[in-house]
């Protein structure tokens, strides 16, 4: 079965631009890989840092392994340019390992959509930065954050 559209379709306006990024900072924010893989096409590439990824299979699988990894996430995502069919962001989040230790990491992101508005091509580069916890930015409460 073909995957359904997933609007807002390209080509994009600063507003439907703006509209993607927003539903894809949710998505990533509530950390469940099924409903963030859903945004991509069936066979979609990724690069992510020094990870290449094919199909849904593999990004639900990647997420699930990060997000076990990597605790408390919190993300905030920008638009930083958008094309008929592309969509540039920055973003940094925030998040600590098993030990207690915090990060913030900064990156971007150069998506390119199907004519239905499944993302087929995601690159993200992406730099780590050990923070103090009094110094995060992005803070909510957390589930898996220890009391």
């Amino acid at each position: 079965m073909p995957d359904a559209q997933r609007p807002p379709l390209p080509p994009f306006t600063a507003e439907t631009a703006l509209e993607k990024v927003r539903a894809a900072e949710a998505a990533w924010n509530s950390r469940d890989p099924e409903r963030v893989a859903l945004a991509y096409t069936e066979d979609s590439e990724w690069r992510n840092r020094d990870v290449f990824l094919t199909g849904r299979a593999e990004i639900v699988a990647f997420l699930r392994k990060k997000w076990r990894r990597e605790l408390g996430y919190r993300l905030r995502k920008e638009l930083w340019a958008y094309g008929d069919d592309r969509i540039a962001v920055r973003f940094e989040y925030e998040w600590h390992d098993a030990a207690g230790r915090w990060f913030r990491s900064y990156g971007n992101e150069n998506w390119e959509f199907a004519p239905n508005g499944l993302m087929r091509r995601r690159y993200a580069s992406i730099n780590d930065v050990a923070i103090e916890e009094h110094e995060r930015r992005l803070t909510t409460p957390s589930p898996d954050r220890a009391a």
